[in-house]
């Protein structure tokens, strides 16, 4: 018997400009992969994990998406339009209660990675934490980064999170990590963790290995097949050439075990492989629109 099941689970979608989605890529480029509406943005997917530990009963969630949290003219700014906390609803969906969601593992704190965190926008109500018994894991330079932002990326951090995480710290809910070495402590056996640092300082992917198969998720370091070629950097990134860097070692990896990535922000695809094409290019393959439940 398998030990681990992985799910991916949707959550609630955004457009973002592709001019800053794509960085130095040419608009004739990149539309060609990624068909933008008439504000000039694409649709992303603000997706999570469910990896269901069947031995010890645990659910760990990788990721919180973007929620609804934002009011209706934020939510508007950033293209959120289904209504409704949809990661809640995914969940339900597949039959898990968020109260039963043990751990939930943050790759970083920008907004669109820890919204759904909160309950939805109200304007006679405060946000409310949605999976109150977790324990929230996070890296301790992406806690800083978030408490000490530069000019650049300031507006990527809500103060509704922030606030969110600081209850939880103060409750003994939230655990900063330092080390890559962590993740078996406090995931599990088979977890480890990379640490990134070209997105943003801290970034935060977790990786499980078992004999049936491994996964690793990528979270912003490629947050789509597009991204997998690697002098695709966003706009958003802080350093992109060191991003590279770090992409290409994780890719190399992936390749040579033959490791499934997971992609939280790839509208049409959750999961894929990774193969070198004829010219060494590294490129997805084998994609999968939906991971229902891939045994490790």
């Amino acid at each position: 018997m398998s030990r681990y099941l992985v799910r991916s689970v949707e959550g609630n979608r955004q457009r973002l400009d592709g001019g800053a989605m794509f960085g130095n890529v040419p608009r004739p480029l990149w539309e060609l992969w990624i068909e933008p509406d008439e504000r000039h943005r694409i649709p992303l997917a603000c997706r999570a994990f469910l990896i269901e530990d069947q031995l010890q009963g645990h659910r760990i969630l990788l990721e919180a998406g973007i929620g609804v949290f934002f009011d209706p003219a934020l939510r508007d700014r950033y293209g959120v339009a289904e209504p409704g906390h949809q990661l809640l609803a995914s969940l339900e969906r597949i039959g898990v209660a968020p109260e039963s969601i043990d751990t939930v593992v943050l790759s970083h704190l920008h907004f669109d990675h820890t919204g759904g965190l909160l309950t939805p926008w109200r304007a006679d109500r405060p946000h409310e934490p949605v999976f109150p018994e977790a324990r929230l894991l996070v890296s301790q330079q992406a806690w800083e980064r978030a408490h000490a932002p530069h000019l650049r990326d300031r507006a990527s951090f809500a103060p509704e999170v922030l606030a969110l995480l600081e209850q939880a710290r103060s409750a003994g809910r939230l655990s900063l990590v330092a080390e890559q070495g962590e993740a078996a402590a406090l995931l599990g056996d088979g977890f480890c963790f990379h640490l990134s640092h070209g997105h943003t300082p801290g970034l935060l992917l977790t990786e499980l290995a078992t004999e049936r198969g491994s996964v690793v998720f990528c979270g912003d370091l490629i947050p789509g097949r597009p991204w997998i070629h690697l002098p695709v950097t966003m706009g958003y990134d802080r350093y992109p050439e060191l991003l590279i860097d770090e992409k290409q070692r994780l890719l190399e990896r992936c390749l040579e075990r033959d490791t499934v990535l997971l992609l939280t922000h790839d509208a049409g695809c959750a999961a894929c492989r990774v193969e070198r094409d004829r010219r060494g290019r590294f490129t997805a393959t084998g994609a999968i629109e939906e991971l229902s439940a891939l045994a490790l």
